[in-house]
């Protein structure tokens, strides 16, 4: 039999409000509207399709002081995360938002109106008490400390909500299943005892090991349940964790394990988050859930030191069981044993036996420069999954980005380093050269700073997507900000590579060799804001390589950043 909801009830607003769909449908045309954010979003679908219950709408200011202060509801009932609805002042006063209003909420993703909100109440959260109490620490280096005070807006709206329609998925349809669709499918295979298993990470033969052993100490089925909306930053996008997920299901025994994916905004709340993955397990139907060390756990403060220590969250976790009413499996970390060929735990290992085992670092490492993963760690499907999404250097797109004065060398350098790279024929190669750019991107811009950052920006954004499809990406702007260039950076960087070459030619030689005469135009008054001149040049102290065309020539600079690019693997052979 499942467990029960928590609070004894599922609140499947879908069912609920199913026969009122048509008027609220038509309601929600006459009425204000807010868009929601992606995290929003993901608490909204959770909200509806009873993944939070009790919740039966975004937290009132009564509640979410409870939770925050005491983890738990103003009626008692223990919850440890404030789920809320933050919106800006701007917004209050558009849609006139106030008490007893009734306003719809829109999918970000097509304006589909989802559900019906009646405003409660509106009030201005305190996030420092917010951030120490729920998270621990006031630190940005939290991410749900940096959403909280970077991010989220000033206010919060309290309400009930009316649901409309679920957010459309067109990715792994069929593997997601709302709590009440969950447990009907546990009711058919006649599952009655039911371990879940949470990650956001790709899993392993060491996974496929303490989740088997966890089931069979237990005498349950399996259930793998990773998070699919928000994670941590940085982490391996949904959707090849899924594709490993499905290639490692066929490893189980047949009929052990389902999977099932979960639309969780984390918050990386450690012990508070724990409990709420449990609380929103047992909505699900599950009756076990494997808490690890340091579950959802963000990683190192600003002062270098781990957030939570590594059993808070399951001390946590056992400090209300009872009131979760889902049994803990604490974690059992496996590590590899050669000469027995096996998982065993790591607490059983006798001294002295050989171990062996690779960190994410070292598997990172190896899928950047196409070393093999020894099928001890990982199943072969899964190391072709992985390399699929995470091709070695040799494979990935880069951007080469020069700044410089006008009439550098910039311009002949990048041009020269095109022919080259071409030369290498292994990936196609795109000059984005500034005047092109100009005229096909920013022909409506200026000079000005604003004008010249937009441009920049326009420019990254291209070389980000090219990079993302593993080209090379060549952009020679001059690019007078440092701010612009780091901007750049953060683009472009999370695709492949990225290397700032600073052509740092004095101006005087600038001058002489501007065969455009633009130079003279500027002085004359002709041209406003031109760099050098009357605008600034902010010189990058960051750069990868600095070239000096009196220096050196178009060919050596070309040598030295093509030494570059090998050392780090993207070009030469491996």
């Amino acid at each position: 039999m499942a467990n029960a909801p928590h609070g004894g009830i599922l609140k499947d607003l879908y069912l609920r409000d199913a026969d009122k769909e048509e008027s609220l449908r038509a309601e929600a045309s006459t009425l204000s509207s807010v868009v929601l954010t992606e995290r929003q979003l993901c608490d909204l679908e959770l909200i509806l399709n009873g993944g939070f219950s009790p919740l039966e709408g975004f937290l009132n200011e009564k509640d979410y002081n409870s939770v925050v202060e005491n983890m738990r509801l103003s009626n008692g009932l223990l919850w440890p995360i404030p789920i809320t609805l933050d919106v800006s002042q701007k917004e209050i006063e558009e849609n006139k938002i106030e008490p007893s209003k009734r306003i719809v909420l829109l999918d970000p993703r097509d304006y589909e109106p989802l559900a019906i909100l009646t405003v409660e109440d509106i009030y201005s959260p305190d996030k420092s008490k917010e951030a120490k109490l729920v998270y621990g620490a006031d630190d940005i280096a939290h991410p749900a400390v940096n959403y909280l005070h970077s991010i989220a807006k000033e206010f919060n709206v309290g309400g009930s909500l009316e649901s409309i329609q679920a957010p459309s998925h067109y990715d792994y349809v069929s593997n997601r299943y709302t709590p009440t669709e969950l447990r009907a499918h546990f009711k058919k295979l006649q599952w009655t005892r039911v371990v879940a298993f949470q990650t956001r990470n790709p899993m392993h033969r060491a996974h496929r090991e303490l989740t088997v052993r966890a089931a069979r100490q237990r005498k349950a089925h399996l259930l793998i349940h990773p998070v699919v909306g928000l994670t941590k930053p940085g982490d391996i996008d949904h959707y090849t964790r899924v594709r490993v997920y499905k290639a490692l299901m066929p490893k189980y025994p047949n009929g052990m394990a389902e999977l099932s994916l979960l639309p969780l905004a984390m918050r990386m709340g450690g012990p508070r988050e724990a409990v709420w993955h449990a609380l929103i397990r047992k909505n699900h139907g599950v009756t076990h859930f494997i808490v690890g060390r340091d579950h959802a756990g963000p990683g190192k403060n600003s002062q270098g030191v781990d957030f939570y220590g590594s059993y808070e969250a399951q001390d946590l976790v056992e400090k209300y069981k009872d009131e979760i009413g889902i049994e803990i499996v604490p974690f059992q970390m496996v590590t590899y044993s050669p000469d027995t060929d096996e998982y065993i735990p790591a607490d059983e290992v006798s001294e002295g036996v050989k171990t062996l085992n690779i960190s994410g670092t070292e598997l990172r490492r190896r899928l950047k420069t196409g070393l093999p993963i020894p099928e001890w760690f990982s199943y072969p499907e899964v190391v072709s999954v992985l390399r699929q999404s995470h091709p070695p250097r040799s494979q990935q797109g880069f951007t080469v980005f020069f700044t410089g004065l006008h009439a550098s060398g910039k311009n002949a350098i990048a041009r020269a380093l095109q022919v080259s790279l071409n030369q290498e024929s292994t990936r196609s190669v795109s000059l984005l050269a500034g005047e092109n750019i100009r005229a096909e991107l920013s022909s409506e811009l200026g000079f000005s700073k604003r004008d010249r950052d937009i441009n920049i920006a326009r420019q990254a954004f291209v070389a980000g997507e090219l990079t993302r499809a593993g080209a090379a990406a060549i952009l020679a702007p001059i690019a007078p900000y440092a701010s612009a260039r780091d901007a750049a950076k953060k683009t472009i960087e999370q695709y492949g590579g990225f290397y700032l070459v600073h052509v740092s030619t004095p101006l005087d030689e600038c001058i002489k060799r501007d065969r455009d005469g633009i130079y003279e135009r500027a002085k004359r008054g002709e041209i406003k804001e031109f760099t050098g001149l009357d605008a600034p040049y902010e010189a990058p102290t960051n750069a990868n390589l600095t070239v000096d065309i009196t220096k050196q020539s178009v060919s050596q600079a070309v040598h030295e950043i093509i030494l570059l690019l090998e050392k780090d693997g993207y070009v030469g052979s491996a």
